[in-house]
């Protein structure tokens, strides 16, 4: 019996991130990200360069409702005022929808959390694996000097929900401190607006 899935295979550069057999790549820039950073006279000010914020690399297996996506998140270095580069952060749109990273190269922090507000930080370092359950929103955060480097896993069938965070934000940021990354409240959090299941 024969089926038209077939296996297959890729080629990642474990430091850089690029994946050879790329099916997608997205690139999100400052402008991409409008509202999202607290500091809006800097991103004023670097909006003219518009620099890259992070690129995603993505090997799609749409013939199969059942399979995975897999690909590699590359974040730059940087901050926007005392904020660090960071993703956009989402639910997934099938709220039982589980993902996992594995960090490459480079120094970050997850952020997660939940419909109800609950808020989950954990460290993002090479050889660190990160299990997301569904139902939690994620952002991934560049606290090093260089690239954040990760490898995604994650259902088709998991969608992405990108409005409720573009809303709402997340409850914390996470911003360069004198001691290095410090995790302070977000003061233009809205629950009202963002932790719905839209």
């Amino acid at each position: 019996m024969s089926t038209s899935i077939q296996p297959n295979l890729a080629h990642i550069d474990l430091s850089t991130g690029v994946i050879a057999e790329a099916l997608e790549i997205t690139e999100r820039h400052l402008s991409d990200m409008p509202g999202f950073f607290q500091d809006q006279q800097t991103v004023h000010e670097l909006l003219p360069n518009d620099p890259l914020m992070y690129r995603v690399y993505l090997t799609r297996q749409d013939g199969d409702p059942n399979g995975l996506y897999t690909g590699t998140s590359v974040i730059e270095p940087g901050t926007i005022g005392r904020e660090y580069y960071m993703t956009k952060g989402h639910f997934h749109l099938a709220n039982t929808a589980p993902e996992v990273y594995l960090t490459l190269s480079g120094q970050g922090l997850l952020l997660m959390q939940t419909h109800s507000g609950e808020i989950v930080t954990q460290p993002m370092k090479p050889g660190v694996m990160n299990y997301i359950p569904g139902e939690w929103a994620h952002r991934t955060i560049n606290t090093g000097e260089a690239q954040l480097v990760f490898f995604a896993v994650w259902p088709v069938s998991a969608g992405h929900n990108y409005d409720s965070i573009a809303h709402s934000g997340f409850a914390q940021l996470v911003i360069a401190g004198l001691n290095g990354p410090e995790i302070v409240a977000n003061p233009n959090f809205t629950p009202s607006h963002g932790l719905g299941r839209e």
